[in-house]
Formats: structure tokens, C-alpha cells, sequence
């Protein structure tokens, strides 16, 4: 006689319980870049938005600031630490390409021994982990779930390089999802194109470096294609996110992008037809495009200048390196 096999079930639904985050502790002005690629604050802001970003010290890496970031949302949260048991990082900026930074994180906020890995979707790997994280807990395979988006893109960027040097910030997002009595968080559009990997992302790789063949690897990017990817492509994304969460433009109460360029923000808003009540995340201009953390640090500035939005729904969505993308709309805590 052959055994039955238990299968585990979890609860209806989920919902995003607080937000954690921590920033780079250093603010660096754009007169601070504009020598390296030859050019001016005025420049930068026109085509960009950003003021200044947050960059990290020499001491500090994306796994000192994703702990920060995840003790905020576990106290938050009202949950207990030792009753997270999942624990999903999404970074490009592992300082070790292993261990993870998701287990160390995990044993230090109090975690441990919750299940714990990292996700590599770039600017879209927070999006991606709250979709994962979600299904997770409804499947029966977690309870309580620590997602965090971290960055050190300091390290991997070279000042000399035009095409996004001046963007990039250092930070760290979390966000705490447990149970919930009603629908909190949206089936997600996600994808990639791995066609146009070469639109953006590393320039060379780490054997190359250490062959002596390469100089240390750093992000680039092809601006225009980019920007045009992110404007049309993904404002399509967007909409149909919105269809399958069963809402409209006028229920969103805020729109959180991954906060890549206040030129692109603007026209996505635009291309979305939002209505004038919709509050939007530019946390662009004063922390800097973060990739993987961008969405959880900009929802995290969003709720403490705007608290009257808990409750209602955000649209989030991001898109980055790999042409990797995803798009839902959740409950803000």
C-alpha cells in the first residue's frame, strides 16, 4: 500500500504588515560627481531629478544595511523575530557571492533558523520577492516572511561613466508579510527580456578581473533604450497589473516605481492617466535610483510623510538589469 504524502495549505490571503529601511550614511551632492564625467548639478537634474543620494562608508555593506532595515520592520511588525520564518533578500551587491546575505541577515535580527535566500532581479528583485514571498505563505510553506531589497552599488559603480555613474545610491528596504483576513497583495505581471540583456548591467565579470583581462566589473547602461523600455513597455505592465488586482487608475492611492529617473516616473504617471489625488514616490531626488532597494525605501518615506495612505492601494513596479520586470498592486500597512 503506498503512502499518502501530507500536503501542506496556507492561509486565503496575505498583506504587507511594516516597512523598515536604512539609507547610506554619507549625502553626496551632485557637484561632488560632475567632475569625473564632465559635467554640472544642472545637467543632472534635468535629466535625472536627483539632488543628491545616499552612499554608504567604507566600513558599511549591503548586509549591515539590510539588518537595519529588517530589525525596523520586525519591530514594526509586531512580530515576534523568532517567529519569521522566511527570510528573501533581493540584491546585486552581495559583497561574497556566497554565503547569502538573506541567512546572514536572518540570524542577525533573530531569525534563524528561518528559510532564507537571495534573489538577483536587479531593480525588478524586490517586486519579484514580494510575489514569491506571498505565494509562499498562501501555499503553507511560511508564515511570516522578512523581504528586503539591499544595495551597495557604490562598490560597483565607476565614476568616470556618464551613462550612470551620477545615479546610483546606497540603501536598504524591508517589508514584513504575514497572514491577512482579506486580499493584500495582487497577483503580480512579472517577466524579463533576456534579449536586451546588454541594454544594462555589468561590463565585465569576475574572471575576466582576475585574469588580469578586465578592469573591475561596474554597472553600465544604454540610457535611450532603457528609457524607452521603461516608458512604454512597462506603463503597458503597469496597466495590466492594475487589471488583474481587479482595479482601476482612480483606486490607486499611490504610485511607488522603482525610482530609476524622475524623467521616467513622470511620464510613466502620464502614460497611467493617474488621477490628481494619487501620491507619488520621488525618493529619487534625495536617496538616488537604489535598484533592488528603490521600491521598499521609497514605500517606507511614502508612509511616514503620508500616514493617511494606510489602508488603501499602491500600485509598485519594477524593472531593471536583465530587462527583468514585475508589477502588482498591494495594501499599504
Amino acid at each position: 500500500m503506498t503512502a499518502t504524502l501530507t500536503q501542506l495549505t496556507g492561509p486565503a490571503y496575505t498583506r504587507i504588515y511594516s516597512y523598515g529601511a536604512a539609507r547610506g550614511e554619507n549625502s553626496v551632492p551632485n557637484d561632488d560627481l560632475v567632475g569625473p564625467i564632465d559635467s554640472s548639478d544642472e545637467w543632472i537634474r534635468q535629466r535625472t531629478g536627483i539632488v543628491t543620494r545616499t552612499r554608504a562608508g567604507k566600513d558599511t555593506d549591503a548586509i549591515d544595511l539590510a539588518a537595519t532595515a529588517a530589525a525596523e520592520a520586525i519591530e514594526k511588525s509586531g512580530v515576534p523575530a523568532d517567529q519569521v520564518d522566511l527570510v528573501i533578500v533581493a540584491t546585486i551587491s552581495n559583497p561574497k557571492q556566497t554565503p547569502s546575505v538573506s541567512a546572514i541577515v536572518a540570524d542577525r535580527v533573530g531569525a534563524n533558523p528561518a528559510a532564507a535566500y537571495d534573489v538577483n532581479a536587479a531593480c525588478a528583485g524586490y517586486a519579484y520577492a514580494v510575489t514569491q514571498a506571498d505565494a509562499l505563505i498562501r501555499a503553507g510553506a511560511a508564515r511570516y516572511a522578512l523581504v528586503i531589497g539591499t544595495e551597495k552599488l557604490s562598490d560597483i559603480v565607476d565614476p568616470t561613466d556618464r551613462s550612470i555613474s551620477f545615479l546610483l545610491g546606497d540603501g536598504a528596504g524591508a517589508a514584513l508579510i504575514g497572514p491577512s483576513d482579506t486580499p493584500g497583495i495582487a497577483p503580480a505581471v512579472w517577466g524579463s527580456d533576456g534579449s536586451k540583456a546588454d541594454a544594462v548591467g555589468m561590463n565585465n565579470t569576475l574572471t575576466d578581473f582576475r585574469d588580469g583581462a578586465a578592469a573591475w566589473p561596474t554597472l553600465r547602461q544604454e540610457g535611450p533604450t532603457v528609457f524607452r523600455w521603461a516608458v512604454w513597455e512597462m506603463a503597458k505592465v503597469a496597466r495590466e497589473a492594475l487589471d488583474k488586482a481587479g482595479v482601476g487608475p482612480d483606486d490607486i492611492a499611490a504610485f511607488i516605481p522603482h525610482q530609476a529617473n524622475m524623467r521616467i516616473i513622470d511620464e510613466f504617471a502620464k502614460q497611467l492617466k493617474l488621477p490628481e489625488t494619487t501620491v507619488i514616490a520621488r525618493d529619487i531626488e534625495t536617496t538616488g535610483n537604489t535598484s533592488a532597494a528603490s521600491i521598499p525605501l521609497a514605500s517606507h518615506r511614502l508612509m511616514a510623510e503620508h500616514p493617511e495612505l494606510s489602508g488603501g492601494l499602491a500600485l509598485q513596479i519594477g524593472f531593471g538589469a536583465g530587462l527583468v520586470f514585475a508589477a502588482q498592486v498591494v495594501v499599504l500597512p
